[in-house]
């Protein structure tokens, strides 16, 4: 009775009531003097201008640009001197992406923080069935998990690849199962332009045609083919998504020394060249479209070639982005948790910590990949997702900075207790117990011989204890019946109308 009871409480304690996204409250770490970003910035617009960008595949985009005056040969298009800053004017500085159960709805931008799992792995791992690829089973798992996770304030899209359906089709069950088995807000399909309109029009079924007209309900989530090039996988995408007034997420993918110059400054000046290009593109096709300026820089071993994370060069750049982000007037993502490690142990603990702790104080908005990720990303840990949502937790806490009131101060604290007395039974700590210290689920803080007494269980298996209980104890949120009926139409119909694609 005793153990339940013990279980019960810790379930009490998984769950606290978390607001729907941060609203930071502490200032910025300013990295860079203002000579620094001025020559990032020259290099940045240099590169607009004098080198120029390859658009390929998509004629679309280059008679979008041309229209617009800008220097168009062949694929190849320059930006005439301030044209990029100019056109992300429009760009909203902060954005509401609405969620259907409106308590859960995220404001993106400004002092805003909003964390978002693991995106895009193949394959996944657990304490009780290793590395495997992911399956929809593990999918659907992972999504009930997250949804219950109050510190993940967004589902994002690609928890984990759910490889046991086709290629072309499992982005509707993706999306169905976001809609229907969580009520947080979610990314949409990218990588290929039919698949971004499935995800719109899936949209205007939950959301209502007249809704997503007026309000930003999905985003995508793009990625740059650095060093210099915007495939049409990014203009389809923006076009599909903005031109039906919703979100584009845009993030060059610089792998230091590969996708783009050794040099920190050089791929930092590199990456805001490439994302200002498509903030521009953004508001070229529809002014006032919600864009989210994206950083993912990675040093890498020279010896190797393999990407590293948590690394002095990539945590400086996380600073260094979001004062450039601030300066433009965007909203910034940065990746989270990030770490090379193959287990959740102490090697993903120190990157990821710094990773993550740099995005939050460099001022990151929309964080992707703020949990689960293993394996320089190809690898969804379940205790790892949990381990690392336990964390983000404390952001809540630190980037609501402190109270400064009578309270705070423990003004009449003393009245209680007299010099050299204790606080441990006084009114005051009474008053301020439940709220006074972020309360680690999954830190170990017992002695020895408690620790001994239960098991002895390192984090890890207490991890997988945790996302057990989450799963037993979940229920999906309510959804009116009919319009669950017309996703699941339109899912079966969009499966039919195809052959399998494995590729």
């Amino acid at each position: 009775m005793r153990s339940a009871s013990r279980r019960s409480n810790r379930r009490s304690r998984a769950t606290p009531a978390l607001p729907a996204y941060i609203t930071r409250k502490i200032p910025f770490v300013e990295y860079l003097g203002e000579e620094g970003l001025t020559r990032i910035e020259q290099q940045a617009d240099r590169l607009l201008q004098e080198v120029g960008l390859e658009f390929r595949e998509d004629p679309e985009a280059l008679r979008i640009w041309n229209q617009a005056g800008a220097d168009v040969k062949g694929t190849r298009v320059r930006l005439p001197a301030g044209m990029a800053r100019k056109l992300c004017e429009t760009v909203p500085a902060s954005f509401i992406q609405r969620a259907r159960n409106p308590e859960r709805s995220v404001e993106i931008g400004g002092s805003h923080a909003v964390f978002a799992p693991i995106y895009g792995a193949p394959f996944v791992r657990c304490l009780e069935k290793g590395r495997r690829y992911g399956s929809f089973e593990d999918f659907e798992k992972l999504a009930r998990i997250v949804s219950m996770l109050p510190s993940l304030h967004h589902m994002g899209l690609v928890i984990c690849e759910p490889c046991d359906i086709p290629v072309n089709k499992r982005h509707l069950d993706m999306l169905y199962t976001h809609m229907r088995y969580a009520d947080k807000p979610f990314l949409g399909a990218i990588t290929e332009k039919s698949r971004a309109e499935d995800s719109v029009a899936m949209a205007r079924i939950l959301f209502g045609a007249d809704f997503v007209r007026d309000n930003c309900v999905i985003m995508g989530n793009v990625n740059t083919n650095s060093p210099l090039l915007i495939d049409k996988v990014v203009t389809e995408a923006i076009q599909v998504y903005c031109g039906a007034g919703q979100g584009i997420v845009v993030a060059p993918f610089i792998l230091g020394g590969a996708m783009g110059p050794v040099t920190t400054a050089a791929s930092i000046a590199q990456a805001l060249a490439e994302a200002m290009a498509c903030g521009a593109f953004s508001q070229l096709v529809c002014p006032g479209a919600p864009f989210v300026m994206g950083n993912f820089l990675s040093s890498m071993s020279l010896k190797s070639g393999a990407p590293t994370f948590g690394m002095p060069e990539p945590v400086a750049s996380n600073y260094i982005i979001g004062q450039l982000a601030r300066r433009l007037g965007v909203p910034l993502r940065c990746g989270g948790s990030l770490t090379a490690s193959k287990l959740p142990d102490a090697q993903a603990l120190a990157e990821s910590a710094d990773s993550m702790h740099s995005t939050v104080m460099g001022g990151a908005n929309f964080v992707l990949h703020s949990a689960g990720w293993l394996e320089g990303g190809l690898v969804t840990g379940f205790e790892k997702l949990v381990i690392d949502a336990d964390r983000l937790g404390a952001y809540h806490k630190l980037l609501a900075g402190i109270d400064i009131d009578d309270n705070a101060l423990g003004v009449d604290a003393y009245g209680d207790v007299e010099p050299a007395g204790h606080f441990l039974g006084s009114a005051h700590t009474m008053q301020n117990y439940e709220t006074a210290y972020y309360d680690a689920v999954l830190s170990d803080s017992e002695s020895f011989e408690q620790w001994t007494e239960r098991g002895g269980k390192d984090c890890a298996q207490r991890a997988f204890e945790r996302w057990n209980d989450l799963l037993r104890d979940y229920v999906a949120p309510p959804i009116d019946e009919a319009v669950d009926e017309a996703l699941k139409a339109y899912v079966e119909r969009k499966k039919a109308d195809m052959p399998d694609a494995w590729y």
